[in-house]
């Protein structure tokens, strides 16, 4: 499986929700499948996931500038939750 190709599907055909924020909402309200963080991601956020044993996770190895760029946007994404995968293998992702 390449990640970015299967990133990119689940962005086109499901339901991704990116940045920190966001995802940490998500996470709370018991929506996200899946979540995926940059090689950087600040390690607060890190240790918050840590916590969260009922959510796979990911981490991407590159930064959150790469990260961005597999998600096809011109921004730095640190984190982001897959909520619904479309038509992508994403969620056969975990740590």
């Amino acid at each position: 499986m390449d990640f970015n190709t299967s990133l990119r599907r689940a962005i086109k055909t499901g339901t991704v929700i990116l940045g920190q924020n966001e995802t940490k909402e998500c996470i709370e309200s018991k929506k996200a499948q899946l979540i995926v963080v940059a090689g950087n991601c600040p390690k607060e956020f890190v240790e918050f996931l840590s916590g969260k044993e009922d959510v796979k996770a990911h981490t991407f190895p590159g930064s959150s500038v790469q990260l961005g760029r597999a998600c096809g946007k011109p921004f730095m994404v640190s984190a982001l939750a897959v909520v619904e995968a479309g038509e992508s293998d994403i969620l056969s992702l975990s740590r």
